[in-house]
């Protein structure tokens, strides 16, 4: 069986392309409508995320890591 991420694909399709309808292409293709609906965050805001905590660590160096001696 295909992972739900594949099924949903496949479901935007046969909506898309073949007129069906979301609750039918939803139950060919066993997926919930809110598995359809679904929208995964923004990756730029993840990119955002991600620099400011690079940048984070980048200034503070020393922040949540032991050094070698240290106990």
């Amino acid at each position: 069986m295909k992972r739900p991420v594949q099924r949903r694909e496949l479901a935007v399709e046969a909506v898309a392309h073949h007129g069906v309808s979301i609750a039918l292409a939803c139950r060919i293709f066993g997926i919930s409508e809110t598995c359809f609906r679904y929208r995964p965050r923004l990756a730029a805001e993840n990119d955002r995320i991600a620099a400011l905590l690079v940048g984070l660590t980048q200034a503070h160096r020393r922040w949540g890591l032991q050094r070698d001696g240290a106990a």
